[in-house]
């Protein structure tokens, strides 16, 4: 009997405890949901109630965080994805407690522990990927009765949030991307804050319409057109050419491949917008493009050891080496002195004049010269280390891209030296490796706009001032656009173009990126020679991607890179 006795009490006693315990994990939920109920009433009580009726669904979540924790958690665990699924997937607060509900009817016994990490997961793919199978199922049954009962978000194309200190509308498909990006009058430029001073006030990502139309007449065809990129052909094929063999030889031993192709192509930048730059300045240059980088996509916390603290002094950097040149190109001149050679990007951007006779100021010309620089390298760098290891890992399309350029190279006249930009347009297969590495990798995944007025888009409301997210990389990975998104495969891009919106890398309308085909030479003339002459053997084949600010592998691919043969 005391034994008996004493069982019962401890029954009780351990009933008592998950009575406790359950309070607990009630009062916090309770408590998380009063606060987001508050900051997105707040956000949006302004509005009206009919106005309010026509926003996309969606939370605003904690004051001044928002949805930038989830951002930040899903990117940096390697799921990039898995932030943009928690908006079309979520079940809300209600719905999870439902869902935690249906699972302790299920099993008495379930843990405290393992509610609390299923009430952590926000969609069936954080459940699947943490392990939690059986949970996954449940979430499945119930899912029906979420959506009718609840309000499950479900795929929309827009939702709202508040990021980067402002209420924020994600667009997330086709549709909605291009409605925004070929609108210029009802959408301006909407880029965060940090963003803006790291890059600078008068580049374009803070430029208005008619200034960004200035600018870039002004560099897009020195650039882009026929003529440049028949100009820089030939030292673009040089540096190549020395990097591989730099790299290969047996004193370099293992590279940093993704390094050195920042470097290189930070070199060919260089020399297209600076030419003449001594090693010095550019190294320096080169260093303080990393840092900035680094603070990109971070929270603007100015304060020792955050990243936003490092890239603003790195931009401090930047100015002061690019002023500099600046200064000295203009006392040159002022002495009568003319530099030998073609007039490069700098040169341009001194001497022009808008039709009123207007000239650039410095801060101006610095701030172009930093945001053309640092994306002159940073994409084309990475897309061509993506290029190279999805070609070294995949021997069908490798064999298929060589066998590509060996007909190239043998249809090719004895007294041509070298190829020609004709050569290169008929690169069919190389140019769908390169599109595909693009929809893969993503690299700009993300761009900002901002509603000039209230707008509709898929039939809800951009109320006017909100800030809107293009979500590049969604409409890149939706199996809905492009089956078995994640393989890579080049021989989807046969066939008639993508339709557009479709195809995002390097935007879309009035701002689309104006270095686009400068890029694809650099990126196409490097895999031109590696396929004809290299292997790369990584160190790490399997290490971790890091997704901010680009993705790469921590090791930055570390590798060992071959000459295997005569290229020609």
């Amino acid at each position: 009997m005391v034994m008996e006795g004493m069982g019962m009490a401890a029954a009780w006693a351990a009933g008592d405890l998950w009575v406790l315990a359950a309070a607990v994990v009630a009062g916090v939920v309770l408590v998380d949901a009063v606060v987001r109920r508050a900051h997105d009433w707040v956000r949006v009580a302004a509005l009206g109630a009919e106005r309010r009726s026509r926003l996309p669904p969606g939370e605003m979540g904690w004051p001044m965080v928002g949805s930038m924790w989830a951002f930040l958690r899903a990117f940096k665990s390697g799921n990039p994805d898995a932030f943009i699924a928690s908006f079309i997937r979520r079940l809300g607060i209600v719905g999870t407690a439902l869902f935690v509900q249906e699972l302790t009817a299920i099993d008495a016994n379930v843990s405290l522990q393992r509610i609390s990490n299923y009430a952590r997961c926000t969609t069936i793919v954080d459940l699947q990927s943490n392990g939690y199978g059986w949970a996954a199922n449940t979430w499945l049954l119930l899912e029906p009765r979420i959506q009718a009962e609840f309000h499950l978000f479900g795929r929309t194309g827009v939702y709202r949030t508040f990021m980067f200190s402002s209420p924020t509308i994600l667009a997330v498909t086709p549709e909605a991307c291009k409605q925004v990006l070929m609108d210029d009058e009802g959408f301006v430029t909407g880029w965060p804050k940090a963003t803006v001073t790291l890059i600078g006030p008068k580049s374009f990502v803070n430029m208005s319409y008619d200034d960004h139309r200035r600018i870039r007449k002004l560099t897009a065809a020195p650039i882009n057109g026929f003529d440049a990129l028949t100009t820089y052909l030939s030292f673009i094929d040089q540096t190549v050419v020395a990097s591989l063999r730099r790299w290969s030889s047996p004193e370099s031993g293992q590279v940093e491949f993704l390094t050195e192709l920042r470097r290189m192509t930070f070199k060919i930048i260089v020399q297209i917008f600076m030419s003449g730059a001594d090693d010095a300045t550019m190294e320096a240059l080169e260093r303080s493009y990393t840092d900035l980088n680094y603070g990109m996509r971070a929270m603007a916390i100015n304060l020792p050891g955050f990243a936003y603290y490092r890239a603003l002094r790195a931009r401090r950097k930047l100015v002061s080496v690019l002023q500099g040149v600046l200064d000295g190109r203009r006392a040159a001149a002022a002495k009568g002195f003319k530099r030998s050679g073609a007039m490069d990007m700098m040169d341009r951007l001194i001497e022009a004049e808008d039709e009123r006779g207007r000239r650039l100021a410095d801060d101006e010309i610095v701030d172009v010269l930093i945001m053309y620089l640092n994306a002159g390298h940073e994409s084309s760098g990475h897309i061509t280390m993506w290029a190279t290891v999805f070609l070294q890992e995949n021997p069908d399309i490798f064999a298929r891209a060589k066998a590509e350029q060996e007909e190239i190279m043998r249809s090719i006249p004895a007294t041509q030296n070298g190829l020609t930009l004709r050569d290169f347009k008929k690169m069919h297969f190389l140019s769908q490796v390169v599109d595909e590495t693009l929809r893969c990798v993503n690299i700009s995944f993300v761009s900002f706009r901002q509603a000039t007025r209230d707008i509709y888009v898929n039939g809800y409301l951009i109320p006017k001032g909100w800030k809107v997210q293009l979500w590049y990389r969604s409409v890149h990975m939706d199996d809905q656009v492009y089956p078995d998104p994640k393989m890579f495969n080049p021989s989807r891009w046969e066939g008639p173009p993508p339709k557009a919106g479709t195809f995002l890398p390097f935007g879309l309308g009035a701002r689309l990126c104006p270095g686009n085909d400068l890029a694809k030479l650099e990126i196409s003339v490097f895999l031109h020679h590696f396929l004809l002459g290299y292997k790369l053997k990584r160190a790490n084949p399997k290490c971790r991607v890091r997704y901010l600010p680009h993705p790469r592998p921590v090791d930055n691919c570390l590798a060992t890179i071959t000459k295997v043969s005569d290229e020609h």
